[in-house]
């Protein structure tokens, strides 16, 4: 059975919120500055969701109808996260404890986002299709959060893996 637009804004709601605590909870026990600025701005992106999905539930209880509205991102997209990695500066070592700290934040982090970025997925084929480009854009929004912390887990692990490209080989060619 298809999920309704109130349905469906008030789970997208559930989900941000947690994915936001994640976030604001990890910033908040960062040690590291960039870790900290990073995983901030990733919440108050987030609240960012959660404000205009409020704004959205109102506008749907009062009218019957959400106006197509662009929700705005303050972090870069897909393709400028891959030209930013031509210029990424090695990061200093972390000491082991930090570095299994900031590995399990990002795993949570990934785990969260990928549960999102799934729910998105499945409302926009189960809304009616005046109501897809809302959820369509969070999806948009939601694989690039991915995406970043895929790429810090990636930096963190030290895998030889940037956005899921392959930096070097072990084998010799």
């Amino acid at each position: 059975m298809a999920m309704g637009l109130e349905e469906a804004i008030q789970t997208a709601l559930e989900f941000e919120t947690r994915v936001r605590d994640v976030y604001a909870q990890a910033a908040a026990r960062a040690k590291d500055p960039a870790a900290r600025r990073t995983l901030g701005t990733l919440a108050a992106e987030e609240q960012g969701h959660i404000n205009f999905l409020h704004a959205k539930l109102d506008e749907w209880r009062r009218s019957g109808e959400v106006t197509d509205e662009r929700l705005a991102t303050a972090l870069p997209s897909r393709a400028a996260l891959r030209e930013g990695r031509k210029g990424l500066r090695q990061r200093l070592p972390l000491p082991q404890v930090e570095r299994a700290a900031a590995e399990a934040t990002l795993r949570r982090a990934l785990a969260v986002e990928a549960d999102v970025g799934a729910f998105y997925r499945r409302v926009v084929a189960d809304v009616p299709p005046a109501s897809r480009p809302l959820f369509a854009r969070f999806l948009e929004i939601e694989e690039g959060h991915l995406a970043i912390v895929q790429a810090e887990l990636d930096s963190i692990t030290g895998l030889g893996y940037w956005f899921d490209v392959q930096e070097f080989r072990l084998e010799a060619e």
